[in-house]
């Protein structure tokens, strides 16, 4: 049986025009870029080049006078954690001890007699793994950590934000796009909140970028995440974007390369992975998200005919153009997976970072939805390599595994 793989949220298969162009770097047998020498400065060039070239896309300007800057990483979790923990950090040299916890969605810090002086951080209840692990290894230093609430259609609630940013507040950080049910964010009036309180916005585009338009400096946010890997670019990059006023500390240390952010030899061959797989996405972008949106859109209209009962969570926002987070009544989400694997058809029960916990969803719980739901629910993402045929075909399976499911 034919594999149908929608699980491209977890990662998308490699772009075959982004191989060539690696192979082309590695074939160039490029000396490191931070050589002194003029091979050096060759190597660096070129990743200069690519650097720039990424900002440029994804709406960052690295060679204005006040300059935005682009950090290579190992990926997006190693992003979200340098702008978590680094951003955080700086200026916090010293921190409160006391009890420390994090607030219930909505709710602010306790009374300034209660460790006033802690320093904060605020997120939304629905980040990724990468962001909310990070925050909760601040509570061991003695940070505060709030949490922004959202709707049972999963939109961070806005109003709730101005009162959890007072002076102890260090850093306020909200994805752009669900990396669950793909419910947009919004980010860009959040950014606005956060720059009339003086307290810096970190987004994670990692859902986002190469799905749809984004643009760091119209969104008006301090630092944003990327990773390669969910737009058909190479496995082992991503990237931080940070503006030019953000102040940062490094979290590892060893060398001078990136300003001394993320020390360590840059990859060319995986920045021109990165930059190639953007190029492809950005040179027909509309395309791209009419072919994504209108996938999802076939997807889901096919099982609501054949299963009346399924939900689509998260339907009343805006979503991401290849995300379908589906509840099926009745039955047993991890049930369901395994049986789906077995026909044929890859998808998840969330984040592929959290896959192997048996937890239910903590975005869902998050939007207040019935237990039931939940523990039915799964995640259906679909890619540019997903064809119509496929999506029949999924459709069909599933609601073929659905009827010998059902009591």
């Amino acid at each position: 049986m034919e594999q149908i793989y929608l699980d491209h949220n977890a990662t998308t298969p490699i772009h075959p025009e982004v191989v060539q162009a690696m192979d082309r770097c590695y074939a160039q047998g490029y000396a490191n870029p931070a050589s002194q020498h003029r091979p050096g400065q060759e190597a660096y060039r070129v990743l200069q080049d690519a650097r720039e070239r990424i900002a440029e896309i994804l709406g960052a300007d690295l060679t204005s006078t006040a300059p935005d800057r682009l950090v290579f990483t190992a990926s997006g979790t190693e992003a979200n954690n340098l702008a978590v923990l680094g951003i955080a950090r700086a200026g916090n040299d010293k921190v409160c001890e006391g009890d420390s916890s994090i607030f219930p969605a909505g709710k602010s810090r306790p009374s300034p007699s209660d460790h006033s002086a802690s320093p904060k951080l605020v997120i939304s209840a629905i980040e990724h793994a990468s962001v909310i692990e990070p925050a909760e290894s601040l509570l061991e230093k003695g940070w505060r950590v709030d949490t922004l609430g959202v709707t049972p259609d999963g939109v961070v609630r806005v109003e709730q934000l101005p009162d959890l940013l007072d002076q102890q507040a260090r850093l306020v950080s909200v994805q752009l796009g669900n990396h669950e049910t793909g419910a947009l964010q919004p980010v860009a009036d959040l950014a606005r909140i956060c720059r009339d309180a003086g307290v810096p916005l970190h987004s994670d585009a990692v859902q986002a970028a190469g799905k749809l338009a984004v643009n760091f400096r119209d969104l008006g946010v301090a630092a944003m995440t990327i990773g390669a890997h969910k737009f058909g670019g190479p496995l082992g990059i991503g990237a931080l974007i940070l503006s030019d006023d953000v102040q940062i500390e490094p979290l590892i240390y060893g060398g001078h390369q990136q300003s001394g952010l993320w020390p360590g030899t840059e990859s060319i061959a995986l920045a021109a992975g990165m930059l190639t797989a953007l190029e492809i996405w950005h040179n027909d972008r509309e395309n791209h998200m009419r072919h994504l949106s209108g996938l999802r859109d076939r997807f889901e209209n096919g099982l609501k005919a054949g299963f009346p009962r399924l939900l689509v969570n998260g339907a009343g926002s805006q979503r991401l153009p290849q995300t379908s987070n589906l509840g099926f009544p009745g039955l047993d989400g991890q049930i369901l997976l395994m049986a789906l694997d077995t026909a044929g058809v890859a998808c998840s029960v969330g984040s592929a970072c959290s896959s192997g916990s048996t937890e239910l969803s903590p975005t869902l719980r998050a939007m207040d939805l019935p237990p039931e739901v939940v523990g039915s629910s799964l995640r259906f993402s679909l890619g540019e390599t997903t064809t119509e045929a496929e999506v029949d075909e999924a459709v069909a399976r599933i609601l073929q595994v659905c009827k010998e499911l059902q009591p």
